[in-house]
């Protein structure tokens, strides 16, 4: 039987209901969310790392990174050598009113320049100011985290155990060439007789 009022009283025992039950809602910014590790909230730029390359930008499906760069001679150091060029980065901008955070960016990047750091809030009042120059992008690199520490069972990266057996060779090449230096105060202890002798 359909009585009127049946919707009204079912929708008002469920309000009771949950009244009585306590709040999940994060009260967000006075309680802030617990991030998964792996969260995308900002690109960080190593600008040292940076060569120009230019494949994030190229692989950038939103292209919104912004690269300029220039070359700079290098003179040869040796007699009769060729000079060298290099790549000097003048600005790498990336907009986030147009990025995807598809994270293509940063998996092209050959050189480990750009991480994903968890930090997230970055709203503006502007839109023109969510373009991060290449001084803001630094400053997000203390926020990124140390990467995930490698399972215990798993065998260690070849690449350590290469730089370890370099670091190695030239700690022992550093001793081997490494002179004794001494002094002509020294020298002079030497040639005088210790006590005792005749």
């Amino acid at each position: 039987m359909n009585w009127p009022g049946k919707g009204l009283a079912k929708g008002l025992a469920v309000t009771f209901r949950q009244m009585t039950r306590r709040s999940v809602t994060a009260h967000y910014p006075d309680a802030l969310p617990e991030l998964p590790p792996r969260t995308r909230g900002v690109i960080a730029l190593i600008e040292e790392n940076c060569t120009s390359c230019m494949l994030c930008a190229r692989e950038c499906p939103a292209w919104c990174i912004y690269i300029d760069s220039h070359k700079d001679v290098i003179p040869a150091t040796t007699e009769g050598g060729k000079d060298k060029t290099r790549n000097v980065l003048d600005r790498f901008a990336i907009d986030f009113s147009l990025c995807m955070y598809c994270s293509i960016c940063v998996e092209a990047c050959p050189f480990d320049a750009l991480h994903w750091s968890p930090e997230f809030e970055y709203a503006e009042l502007d839109i023109r100011e969510l373009t991060h120059e290449k001084d803001r992008l630094r400053d997000w690199m203390w926020t990124v985290p140390a990467p995930v520490a490698l399972d215990p069972g798993a065998e260690e990266a070849k690449e350590i155990g290469v730089a370890e057996k370099a670091a190695e060779r030239a700690a022992a090449a550093q001793r081997v060439v490494e002179p004794v230096e001494t002094t002509t105060g020294d020298l002079d202890k030497l040639d005088q007789p210790k006590e005792g002798d005749t």
